[in-house]
């Protein structure tokens, strides 16, 4: 004898009574008035960004900005610029590592395709990116060199 699979085409035995198998009890199961609804849960859990992944990535981004700010607002001598460029560095660390988290679970920037779409990039929205991400980065140096 192999082993496999059950057989469970076989009909189920008649219900038996006092006196002999039942004539009018069917097959003894319940049936119900309708069939029941069928239910979609997700087993996953929802791809969101949660507070200790967030947690860390703005104290970081805060810690930089404010070290960007500070030299740049009183002046601090010699070593402000310094210490500018070091929290305009931390800055875009922590930018990109929340870009980083975002895609993770799923966000992507406006205008661009979402991962695994198989869509293709449109090239003037990632030119519009590119413009804005130089333009911020020229504006900071120029800002830090003109501490000297």
């Amino acid at each position: 004898m192999e082993a496999g699979p059950r057989d469970t085409t076989h009909s189920r035995p008649e219900p038996l009574t006092a006196d002999g198998p039942a004539q009018d009890a069917g097959d003894g199961l319940e049936q119900p008035a309708e069939p029941p609804q069928e239910v979609e849960v997700e087993l996953r859990p929802q791809r969101r960004l949660r507070l200790w992944q967030l947690a860390p990535i703005v104290g970081l981004a805060a810690m930089g900005s404010l070290m960007f700010a500070f030299p740049l607002a009183f002046g601090t001598g010699d070593g402000g610029a310094v210490i500018a460029m070091l929290g305009l560095l931390i800055s875009f660390c922590a930018a990109g590592w929340g870009m980083m988290a975002a895609r993770r679970v799923g966000h992507t920037w406006p205008g661009l395709p979402a991962r695994g779409s198989g869509g293709r990039p449109d090239w003037r929205v990632v030119l519009a990116y590119a413009v804005v991400v130089a333009a911020l980065v020229v504006l900071a140096v120029w800002r830090v060199d003109r501490l000297r």
